[in-house]
Parts: structure tokens; sequence; C-alpha cells
């Protein structure tokens, strides 16, 4: 009988060899591949493993024990269940007959005062075909390779094999664009994982009476779907799916072994596109991720699904969109298939939805090989992505401008200059408006360090001087990152501005100064008037110039978004040209059923001096 070693060096020793398996070990477990599974889930940071198999009836058991309980008992509670399983099964197969059942009451019900005993079945757990003590502890005994016996039936123990612990399809799935699952994977990632997919064979032929059209299944693909030749975590559907529903078959791994396998299948049909989209025409030049010396960069306001689900909105804003383009689900289909298609190194976007944030664009541009971190203001908030393959996230420094101006000494001479206009410094102050700064290292040469910034400014027309003392403490703040804590690496400034070119929060960015006689001081009347003459370290551009608009709505267009870039350490490359009007006002203006923002992503390729 196998006994817990006396010193735990020999439990080491144990899992060492475990790992390390000889090739005769190797055939025996592809004979015993036939088994049932029994996934054994321990953490050390949890008091409790959790241990699941299917009894012989077909239930499946989820069971959770102490990690320091001795075996013993865990194996009791099992045997108990699967004689109450059997008792359970056994039960229904005499109420289908309709008729006693002699045999199985003899088997089983007994006539002495236990009768329950006499039919427990034998349940033992096997390591290396030698029987596990009774008193060895849970976390001890149930090894990667053991075998449990629950009567006839084993079981192959495995032990934290990789598992989906999240696993979803989006709702609304269209023609065109790329099908994104949404994943987590404990013990796994998504690349040592495989993914097959499959369309319905005709529409509804998938439906049974056991299974909803969202459901879960173990079994393999019924007839009713057929393979649709892809097997990447990414599907995009062509217009001979429309109609169809999709499913995926799924197995988590971790690029040394897989744990089991899971089927997922779509609520809806595939639908219909738009057609031809604001953004497909810009792809063309997008085609390929650039080259190491190039960092593709964007930056797009995507309008926040709380703005635009507003009867203001839709009666107001936007009236000639139609109702089902606003919807989000629909937007997010066109958002992750324009974002995926620029294949940028940076993505800096504002007016995200932390839900959209986390269930849409994390898993879509993670399948295209970009991570993302967030930053919340209130409602909304900002998002910044990179290319993994291209650089790694060494920090993040994000601010509140209101909490930064207040209690940063870093701006307390600014602060002292707003002092002197209580109103001003009031409104100022009641802006929520945040700075989101992360610093990047290159990951093939690792002297190469980089600062993104992106903000989303405070929006109100009147709001120029508002603008302003934002902007100046965004700059101070940039400054401290790239001159203090990390000196001398360049900076790129992206976000949505709320400023045209003809604004002083332009000017104050491209001259390194604003006057203190400057309109925009008084820009909501003289009430709020707070003249200061302001001056920055940098020396910035607009990487993409200053276009007739990257915001077109039916009562305004004009530039409010710009990519700021270190004229000292960088130089654009391209600028992948902006949609076309006639493209733009296809529809009147944005948003529209084939652009899902009332913004226009600025693109362009930056290279390093």
């Amino acid at each position: 009988m196998w006994r817990l070693p006396g010193a735990r060096a020999a439990l080491r020793g144990v899992r060492k060899a475990v790992k390390q398996r000889s090739r005769a070990d190797a055939a025996t477990d592809a004979a015993v591949g036939a088994m049932e599974r029994a996934v054994v889930r321990c953490v050390p940071s949890e008091p409790k493993l959790s241990l699941s198999f299917a009894l012989a009836d077909g239930s499946h058991k989820n069971m959770q024990r102490d990690q320091s309980e001795p075996l013993g008992r865990a194996l009791s509670r099992i045997a108990t269940n699967a004689l109450k399983g059997h008792a359970k099964a056994a039960a229904a197969k005499k109420s289908r007959k309709n008729r006693p059942n002699p045999s199985g009451a003899a088997a089983c019900a007994g006539t002495g005062p236990d009768p329950a005993a006499a039919c427990e079945p034998v349940v033992k757990l096997y390591y290396r075909e030698e029987a596990v003590a009774d008193d060895v502890l849970n976390v001890d005994a149930w090894q990667d390779g053991a075998v449990l016996q629950i009567g006839d039936v084993k079981y192959k123990v495995e032990r934290n094999p990789p598992a989906f612990t999240e696993l979803l399809l989006p709702r609304y799935i269209m023609a065109g664009f790329p099908v994104c699952p949404k994943l987590s994977l404990e013990f796994g990632d998504p690349a040592g994982s495989l993914f097959r997919w499959y369309k319905e064979s005709k529409p509804g032929a998938a439906e049974s009476e056991d299974s909803g059209p969202s459901s879960l299944s173990r079994s393999s693909p019924p007839s009713a779907w057929t393979e649709a030749g892809v097997e990447e975590r990414v599907y995009t559907p062509s217009n001979a799916d429309v109609g169809l529903r999709l499913k995926l078959h799924c197995t988590p791994g971790n690029g040394q072994r897989f744990g089991p396998s899971r089927e997922l299948e779509s609520v809806c049909p595939v639908e219909a596109g738009p057609g031809t989209c604001t953004f497909d025409h810009r792809h063309l030049y997008t085609k390929k991720v650039t080259e190491d010396a190039l960092i593709r960069t964007v930056s797009y306001n995507v309008l926040a699904d709380t703005y635009a689900q507003t009867d203001f909105s839709r009666t107001v804003l936007y009236p000639y969109c139609a109702p089902y383009a606003l919807e989000l689900d629909y937007r997010q289909n066109l958002i992750q298939k324009e974002l995926a298609g620029y294949n940028a190194d940076l993505i800096c976007l504002q007016e995200v939805d932390r839900a959209v944030f986390t269930d849409s664009l994390v898993p879509a541009l993670d399948a295209f090989g970009l991570q993302g971190v967030f930053r919340i203001k209130q409602h909304e908030g900002l998002a910044t992505f990179y290319r993994r393959s291209k650089f790694s996230l060494l920090s993040q420094h994000d601010i509140s401008f209101q909490e930064a101006l207040e209690s940063d000494p870093l701006h307390k001479g600014l602060l002292e200059k707003l002092a002197s206009y209580p109103l001003a410094q009031e409104r100022v102050l009641q802006r929520s408006s945040v700075l989101q700064v992360s610093v990047l290292q290159s990951i093939k040469d690792s002297s190469k360090k980089i600062c993104v910034a992106n903000t989303h400014l405070y929006w109100h027309p009147k709001g120029g001087y508002i603008r302003l003392i934002q902007m100046a403490v965004a700059l101070a703040h940039i400054r401290h990152v790239s001159c203090d804590l990390y000196p001398g690496i360049p900076v790129i400034f992206c976000g949505d501005f709320n400023s045209t070119p003809s604004t002083g929060m332009y000017h104050f960015v491209i001259n390194g100064n604003i006057p203190e006689d400057h309109e925009d001081w008084a820009s909501n009347g003289e009430e709020e008037r707070c003249n200061m003459s302001l001056t920055h370290f940098f020396k910035l551009k607009s990487a993409c110039g200053e276009p007739a608009y990257t915001n077109y709505v039916g009562g305004f267009h004009g530039c409010l978004d710009y990519i700021f870039i270190d004229l000292n350490a960088l130089e654009v490359e391209q600028v992948i040209p902006l949609p076309s009007h006639e493209e733009v006002t296809t529809h009147q203006a944005l948003p529209s059923v084939s652009h899902p923002s009332d913004h226009i992503a600025l693109v362009c390729d930056l290279k390093w001096k």
C-alpha cells in the first residue's frame, strides 16, 4: 500500500518522477486512454480541492474537499454518491418499465439492517498500481496519473489539467466579420489550445430536445454539423454561412498536455453584413504587421455604449442612424473588424465601456496578438493596446486630472495660479477626465522604451480654458514620466482632445506656450476668465496633420483627435488615408450602418529616428 513518506522531499521526488516518466509509462497511459477522466483542481492558495467525474449512471459529480482531509473520508463520500446514483438510476429504470424489478431489488435492496452498506461499491485510489493509504492527505493523494476505481469503473486522475474557466461566443454574428470567442484558461494558454469550427448543415438542424441553442456538450460533433475547415481561434463566416449557427469545439492546452474539450454553439445564426464599410479601403494599406523599425499607431474614440443608447442620442444626436446600428452588439462587430484590420502595434481608444473592454476588445484583440490595459473615468474610460511580439509593459502611471492637480506637488504652481480664479478653479476640479500613461519596452531591443499617453479631454464647446488646464497637467505629468522616471524616452500622445486646430489647446501643444491674453481663457464668459501664461518642455507635432474632420455628426464636423509625437525621437513614415467624404456621408453622417462611431480612427506608421 502506498503511503506518504515521512519527508516532504520524498514526495517532491515522486512528483519529479511523474514528470520524467519513461516511454513504457507513456505507453501504459495510451493503453488506459479509454478510461473516464477524474479531474482534480488543487491550488496551494485555496483550502479546498475540487474533484469532478461522471458516474456509470451518467450523472456528473463535482465535489469540494479539504486539502488537509484524509483520503479515506473523500473515498467514503465518493462511495456514498455512487450508491445514491445507482439507486436513482435503478428507480428511474423501474419507473420507466412500470413493473417490479425483482432482480434489481434483490441485488441492492437487501433485507439486513444496513442494506446500503451491502451495495456500496468498492472505491479505491491507486498510484503506480499500489493502493493509496486512507490516511494520506488529499493534497498529496490525488496525484496526476493516479487511478480512481469506483466499482468496476476506472478513472484516470488528471491533476490541474488545462481548463477553460470562461468560454463565450458573441451574441451577434455577421458574415465577413471575425468571430472572436471570449475565453479564459487555467493552467493553459490559447496558443497551446486547439480550436475547430463547425456550421449547421442546414438552418435549425442542430436543435435537439436535450440541448438548447447555447448548450455545452462533451460528445463528438453530431451529423447535423459540418466542419467549416478552420482550426484557428478566430473564424470569419462567409455569406454562405448566413442563416446558419456556428459551433466551436475547443480543447484547452499548455504546449505539453490537453484538458477536457468543450463545445459551444452560437445562440443566433449568422446574419448578413452591411456590405462595404468605411474602413475597408483603409485596410488595403495595413494588410501586414509593420517591420520592427516601425510603430503603427491608432487613436480612436469608439463611442461608448452608455452614450449611444439614450433617447437623446437616437432622436437628437444621431437621428439619421438606423436604430439597430446603434446597438452595441452590432457596433462591436464593426469595431473588432476595423481594429484587427489595421494590424497596429499601438491602439489608444477613448470612450470604452468597461464591459466592452473586458468582454469584447480584450478577447478580440488578444486573438490578433495585442494586449491591453484599461483606465476607468466614470461611466467609461480609456484603453491602450500594444503588440506583444514588439512590446512589453514596463509600468503604468495613470492619473485623474482633478486629483493630480489638487494633490501632486508637480502641479503646485499651476494650482496656485488657478486659485486666483475661484469660479474657474471650481469648474476645473469638477471634471472627471483622466490620463492613461504606459511605458513600453521593445522586445527586440531593451534599450528602446517609449511613453504612450492616452486621454479624452473635457467635451463642452465652451470648455476651452478647462482643456488648457487639463493639457498643462497632462504634459507636466508626461514630462515627469519620460524625463525623471525614464530619462530621455520618446512620447506618443494620443486622444480625443475635443479641440480643433484653431483652439488654444492645439496652439499650446504645437508651439510650447500659450499667452495669458488668449481668447480661450474666457471661453465660458468673463465670469470664468482665468488669464495665465503656460509653457511646456516638449517639441510635438500632429503625426496625421490637421484633417478636415475626425468627428462627423449631423450638427458638427471638425478635427478633434490627434496623435502627437515627440519630434526629437520619432518621425512619420506613413499616414493611412482617412475615408473619403463620399464614404463618410453615404448614410448622411456618423455613426451609420457602415461605421461604428461618430469619430474616425487616426492611423499612422511612426519610425524611430
